[in-house]
């Protein structure tokens, strides 16, 4: 087992731990410092391999890194935003915000020693704003797994809850600790908060979260523990005796928190509907009853104005349910019979036979009607504008959005001189991922680029590029000038949803392991001789291939003076073709040369024509400056 990291350690030559801010059977967070963002505070969580074991696989850790990637589609104020991950010797780390403010759990226990709770106003406000939270990730297909006032901070901030530690990735962890054996199920989840499906089977859906969010409302009104107020033998929560709370919000807790996942709400949608339709309640709460000193408290009948006859209970010192008053009716004065009005009569039996009629079409109705296993709740519009649906229609969660932020990935290289390795991935429009190469002064770097809409820029260990040559490129070639960690980064070009790529990295080692004798000095005959401009270098040569059933495509990298990137095009004699540079951060135009060599166009940025003849164009690209282009091939 590992021990903590101690203070000072810098990880990635970026993330310089400050203190330990905790441990758990996962794993530790550490408060650490990013000097890549102006010593900027952030949570660096480290997770354990299991017990008995130095250190996770390479396998297991490209399983974490993979399945860890969700978290970076998460854009949420109230969810600390997740930055990094990187391997080192064999630990895992992620990086993500760090929060400053107490837990739920902290703020209750206050509350505990002060012999008071959460208030029901407290607890409709904390969920309310818990609720969106819930409903983001949900929608992008990710459940938390591990909801409790553990893991929901008070930001100091704005005095926003905060939704921290994702249970998910615990989950990885765990099936990356026992990806060799045959069980695969997680128990991940604190009991009494997770629901039983998820405690037993490790399923779990967005009614699991709804749950835990219901218990941890509970806990916070109750001020009980969930093992405290839970019978495990009826599986029914007991509660309500420890907390004064209004029959809606009871409801909507008592329904949340349902046994079986199928009686619970479905959609954070749903559990919202509910508890705005029961807020509408809040602000008329029922009052105590006012009870005359002549009557002892124990024989006076109140029952609820509005509700239906099983809801009529008996007031005393064991009940301390409360309920609003009836209003006396005010009686009219009696200005005569009206069985002296032959009018009045006529009127009174045609309404006793309207009555009737309506009596008799409504009994039939409802004899016809197909029993509906519902429960009697009364249903209340949040908004009447807002259009209703069937009840049995869930609704439509929405589409997740891409991520706007930038996203960034970190893998270690494990080669030596001698060495090369392979690696294939695929890249969004907001991604980079840095490939760490441990290299030694004098060693030979070789790297290439294999892929459209993805190019290069190597870093030494100081941050920087080791030449004007490895700034966003193909392949680059150098002997190393320093000790240290060279980062090979990747990053897709602008414009590029995705693309595909496959890196080739080596090293070799310095064969010149004695000194060379000093060269005898030449005479200096080359500066009498009249040096001509170098000819420009064809650096790289790259087939344009289009997409299946497309008649357009799309290639990106970048030139400069003295640099010619060569693009091949198959074409039949008469098909008719256009290129042009759709981007670039410098001028750029491109020639194209007929199959037999000889030039066709020079110097254009646009170019349409028809092939006079078959067979492979070659299309250079150049550039007077150094510039990032992209060149749209149509085949019209």
């Amino acid at each position: 087992m590992y021990s903590p990291l101690p203070f000072g350690t810098v990880l990635q030559s970026r993330y310089q731990i400050v203190q330990l801010l905790g441990q758990g059977g996962f794993g530790r967070t550490y408060l650490a410092q990013d000097q890549g963002r102006f010593n900027e505070r952030c949570a660096v969580k480290e997770f354990l391999p299991q017990q008995g074991e130095d250190h996770f696989s390479s396998k297991s850790t490209e399983l974490f890194q993979r399945e860890a990637t969700i978290l970076y589609q998460i854009q949420h104020p109230q969810i600390p935003q997740f930055r990094a991950t990187f391997e080192v010797e064999g630990r895992l780390f992620l990086v993500q915000d760090y929060v400053e403010g107490p837990s739920y759990r902290e703020l209750l226990n206050q509350r505990r020693l002060q012999n008071a709770t959460f208030s029901e106003a407290e607890v409709r406000q904390f969920l309310q704003q818990m609720l969106p939270v819930l409903a983001h990730i949900h929608a992008k297909g990710i459940i938390h797994r591990d909801i409790s006032p553990d893991n929901i901070l008070l930001r100091n901030q704005d005095r926003l809850p905060v939704l921290i530690d994702f249970g998910v990735v615990k989950e990885v962890v765990t099936r990356v600790q026992l990806s060799g054996q045959t069980h695969h199920a997680t128990t991940v989840g604190k009991p009494g908060y997770a629901p039983s499906e998820q405690m037993q089977s490790g399923r779990a859906y967005p009614s699991s979260d709804l749950y835990a969010l219901a218990v941890t409302a509970i806990v916070l009104l109750s001020g009980r523990e969930p093992q405290d107020i839970f019978d495990d033998v009826n599986l029914t929560w007991y509660w309500h005796d420890y907390a004064d709370v209004s029959p809606g919000l009871t409801q909507v807790l008592d329904k949340a928190t349902s046994y079986r996942p199928g009686d619970r709400y479905q959609t954070v949608s749903e559990m919202a509907q509910a508890l705005g339709t029961v807020g509408n309640f809040a602000a008329a709460r029922p009052q105590p009853p006012f009870t005359p000193a002549a009557a002892p408290a124990s024989q006076v009948r109140t029952v609820a104005v509005g509700r239906s006859p099983q809801s009529t209970t008996m007031a005393g010192p064991e009940s301390p349910q409360t309920y609003r008053p009836s209003t006396p009716a005010v009686l009219e004065e009696d200005e005569g019979s009206i069985w002296e009005n032959p009018l009045a009569i006529g009127a009174l039996a045609l309404g006793l036979a309207l009555v009737a009629g309506l009596g008799g079409w409504g009994l039939v109705t409802t004899l016809n009607r197909a029993p509906s296993n519902q429960p009697d709740v009364p249903e209340i519009e949040i908004d009447p504008d807002r259009p209703t649906t069937p009840p049995t229609t869930p609704t439509p969660e929405p589409e997740p959005e891409p991520p706007t932020e930038p996203v960034e990935y970190t893998q270690n290289l494990d080669i030596r001189a001698g060495d090369s390795t392979t690696v294939e991935g695929s890249l969004k429009a907001n991604e980079t991922v840095n490939y760490i190469v441990a290299g030694r002064e004098g060693e030979t770097l070789l790297a290439q680029l294999e892929g459209e809409g993805v190019l290069m820029t190597v870093l030494a260990p100081n941050g920087n590029p080791p030449d004007r040559q490895a700034r966003r490129v193909l392949g680059w070639t150098g002997t190393l000038e320093f000790t240290g960690n060279y980062t090979v980064q990747l990053r897709p070009v602008e414009g590029v949803e995705q693309s595909d790529y496959r890196l080739n990295v080596s090293l070799e080692a310095n064969d010149s392991e004695t000194p060379t004798e000093p060269e005898e000095p030449e005479t200096p005959t080359e500066p009498e001789e009249p040096e001509t401009p170098d000819e420009p270098e064809i650096i790289s040569e790259q087939r344009v291939r289009f997409p299946s059933g497309q008649n357009t495509t799309l290639v990106a990298n970048s030139a400069g003076p003295g640099r010619i990137r060569r693009y091949v095009i198959s074409l039949r004699e008469g098909e008719v073709l256009e290129i042009r540079v759709a981007r670039s951060s410098a001028p750029t135009t491109f020639s194209v040369q007929l199959p037999t060599g000889d030039p066709l166009v020079s110097g254009v940025e646009l170019w349409e024509d028809a092939a006079p003849v078959g067979g492979d164009y070659a299309v250079d690209v150049t550039a007077t400056g150094e510039s990032e282009f992209t060149l749209q091939f149509v085949k019209n």
